[in-house]
């Protein structure tokens, strides 16, 4: 579908969907590029029609956790998130077991690295990372008006078919870890970049320890 249609010819596609539908099972849905037409409608339908996969995710959550934020109370959230990161990962921050990024959309990026999260060549989950890992998964359960984009990156060893796979299977092993512990799963989508993100020079074996990673980055769900 094109996703440059007007409001107008949204407005009475989705309108159609729910007749055809009934109405069923529709999710609460906002956001600014389709106000007008949330007001009359809303819902999963709209969010598959004017937005990407991860869009997609994101507007159907809103539903899933019973609304989202209000745009004036989205900073306190973020802010008293990652005041609890600070409090009850103080020890795996203050060691670099994990690395904690407040940025400036107001989300929150957890970075884990091979260091402590998995070994090299592997998507195993190490047993000494599991209970930073569920004191996480207490925190984002916490939070629950969030989504998890949940990244994995490998180092440049290697070629693409080797790495890409690989860094969708770090990402996928947290995410699975975080769903089995009660992370709701619509609100999270694991993503596999390979070699692509670079965070420090490849040349270099700690470069290439920074490099093979996964990043969380925690977004807030917004009205």
């Amino acid at each position: 579908m094109n996703k440059r249609l007007s409001t107008a010819t949204l407005a009475t596609l989705v309108s159609a969907a729910l007749l055809a539908g009934g109405c069923a099972n529709m999710d609460q849905y906002s956001n600014s590029q389709t106000g007008s037409v949330i007001g009359a409608v809303g819902g999963a339908v709209l969010g598959a029609a004017v937005s990407s996969k991860k869009d997609r995710t994101k507007g159907a959550i809103i539903g899933a956790v019973g609304g989202g934020l209000a745009g004036y109370a989205v900073g306190t959230y973020m802010d008293n998130q990652a005041k609890d990161f600070e409090k009850q990962l103080a020890p795996q921050i203050k060691s670099g077991a994990i690395e904690l990024q407040r940025n400036a959309d107001k989300s929150l990026t957890v970075v884990m690295t091979s260091s402590t999260a998995f070994d090299s060549s592997s998507a195993a989950l190490k047993a000494g990372f599991l209970p930073t890992l569920d004191t996480i998964s207490g925190i984002v359960r916490k939070y629950g008006k969030t989504t998890l984009d949940i990244e994995g990156h490998t180092d440049a060893s290697g070629n693409e078919r080797i790495n890409q796979p690989l860094s969708e299977q770090r990402a996928a092993a947290v995410e699975q870890y975080l769903q089995a512990h009660g992370v709701q799963q619509e609100r999270m989508q694991a993503i596999g970049y390979g070699a692509s993100r670079p965070r420090a020079d490849n040349k270099t074996e700690a470069g290439k320890q920074l490099n093979r990673r996964v990043e969380i980055h925690i977004l807030p769900v917004v009205q």
